[in-house]
């Protein structure tokens, strides 16, 4: 977990375009929501913090098979198809939840998670000491 520490400016960042996405998001689809509580922000800003971090590590481990761009954007692709949309598709469908609402904060999570592996690629991540 060291990498967290040695790349957390990436991490920042990723977490806080995480964040800004959200919030376009919100005041785009979700109008009738109200206002967020504190609580629910600082729950969304650890969440997208530890999204971040995780990613961040799957960038810095992933093998050189491919071209850099490819690796980055491919680790975030495959993470949300792995993990993310059958937990919110899950999840959604448990709660009775419309297509549209699965399918929006699917495309929500994945822009996200490609918007944070590029910004993080863009200003460099390091790797832990060996």
């Amino acid at each position: 977990m060291i990498y967290i520490w040695l790349n957390l400016v990436p991490i920042l960042i990723a977490t806080a375009l995480g964040l800004m996405i959200g919030a376009a998001y919100r005041v785009t689809f979700d109008r009738s929501a109200g206002r967020m509580s504190i609580g629910a922000i600082v729950t969304a800003a650890l969440g997208l913090f530890w999204f971040a971090s995780i990613l961040a590590g799957a960038l810095i481990l992933a093998p050189p098979k491919a071209a850099p761009w490819i690796m980055a954007v491919g680790s975030a692709v495959v993470i949300w198809a792995g993990f993310v949309l059958p937990v919110v598709a899950i999840t959604h469908s448990y709660r009775g939840g419309r297509a549209a609402f699965i399918g929006r904060d699917s495309l929500y999570w994945l822009l996200t998670m490609v918007a944070q592996a590029v910004a993080m690629k863009l200003i460099g991540l390091v790797p832990p000491p060996v």
